[in-house]
């Protein structure tokens, strides 16, 4: 069979939608780690969606009288080290990075932090290896009572900078996080920093959706760079502007939440006939998994698939439809870092075949390579295009 021909390509991540440790797992404290697994396996939730898909068959959840897979189903292994978005992010589009960007689980070096101090006039509170929500019950009420960001980290290569909204500016907030990126980043490599606003009185804080991410730059050619060049539209919904550093995108759409992202991909599917939407859904990772909040990222699975017929039911031939997702993040384990993991890769769309077992793929990267063949923007560096395996008919 000829292989089928695209026009667009919809890609939608599901930010730490793991579905079991990879074989180094231990190597991050991530052993027995199998987030959609274990979250189906605990909640029960109703994603008939999602199984038609392929997904049951990737996590062991068959149902009876299983109807078939409408397209096809894998599941792929992250070839560079480490797991966070950024990383996971780059992967999908095409870039393997060759080592891992630095991580500091004693927090950063007193240098930076007198530099970053000196810089902003301003000294810090923190710097430690904390979760988001666990740092600012802790410290916020010495932030609000000082005036002094609260400086953090995680499991990964981050540098983070809390602060209230009343007393900091986000504007300020971003022109600190800026100042921390020349530091932290262009000077010791560290792949992303954060900016976390905040909200709230002491006891009930809560953290506002005008975050915002400093990436780092590509480490070489993403498939976002190459339909672009291609003249091509590339629209980045959500944070995916702020992970690729902008490169890429010619028109962004942050949401302040997933179902804000999910109308974000549909209307950009009615205006936009051909190209690359790319999309990131970041509340399973920052309100579910990191929060080991196993039930609400149940919900939120079950509000996703209620959302995606509506995008299966815009898709027109030439369309080829992914959902896949950066990293793990297990909310059922005892920590509330990424967890490193093989994640999901369901395609479908008119001229994918039905049942197709992807199998395991060796990299992300096959996910870039197969889309850059089906726009004809290739080749990229890394990955193996699994294209010519989408357009055949299994039982």
């Amino acid at each position: 069979m000829s292989q089928p021909a695209f026009t667009r390509a919809i890609v939608i991540v599901l930010d730490g939608a793991g579905i079991g440790a990879l074989p180094d797992a231990a190597l991050y404290g991530d052993e027995g780690t199998h987030t959609l697994g274990h979250v189906i396996e605990t909640c029960r939730p109703a994603i008939p969606t999602l199984r038609s898909l392929g997904l049951a068959r990737l996590v062991g959840a068959h149902d009876s009288g299983d109807p078939g897979v409408a397209g096809a189903f894998g599941r792929m292994a992250e070839a560079s080290a480490g797991k966070d978005s950024v990383t996971g992010h780059w992967e999908l589009m095409g870039v393997v990075l060759d080592r891992p960007f630095p991580v500091f689980p004693q927090g950063f070096p007193a240098e930076l932090i007198a530099g970053l101090e000196a810089r902003i006039g301003r000294r810090t509170l923190g710097n430690v290896v904390a979760s988001g929500t666990a740092i600012i019950e802790s410290l916020g009420d010495e932030h609000v009572r000082t005036g002094r960001p609260i400086v953090y980290t995680s499991a990964d290569s981050v540098l983070q900078i809390a602060a209230h909204e009343n007393v900091i500016a986000v504007s300020e907030l971003y022109r600190i996080c800026e100042v921390a990126f020349d530091l932290a980043c262009r000077g010791l490599g560290v792949g992303r920093v954060i900016a976390r606003p905040f909200t709230g009185e002491p006891g009930a804080f809560t953290r506002t959706a005008r975050r915002h991410d400093f990436a780092v730059e590509p480490a070489g050619d993403t498939l976002l760079d190459l339909v672009a060049a291609a003249g091509r539209p590339v629209v980045g919904i959500g944070k995916v502007r702020d992970l690729f550093a902008g490169r890429g995108i010619t028109r962004s759409l942050p949401s302040a939440s997933d179902a804000e992202g999910m109308a974000h991909v549909k209307a950009a599917m009615e205006d936009t006939p051909a190209g690359l939407v790319l999309a990131n859904l970041v509340d399973f990772d920052t309100l579910y998994g990191h929060r080991n909040d196993a039930a609400g990222y149940a919900a939120n699975l079950e509000r996703f698939d209620r959302e995606l017929p509506g995008v299966l039911d815009r898709l027109v031939p030439g369309d080829l439809l992914v959902v896949t997702a950066d990293h793990g993040n297990d909310p059922t384990t005892p920590g509330t870092d990424h967890t490193r993991e093989y994640v999901p890769v369901l395609v479908t769309g008119d001229g994918v075949g039905r049942g197709i077992d992807l199998g395991t793929r060796a990299t992300f990267a096959d996910l870039g390579q197969t889309l850059a063949e089906a726009l004809h923007v290739g080749p990229m560096r890394h990955g193996v295009s699994f294209l010519e395996q989408l357009g055949a008919e299994h039982s």
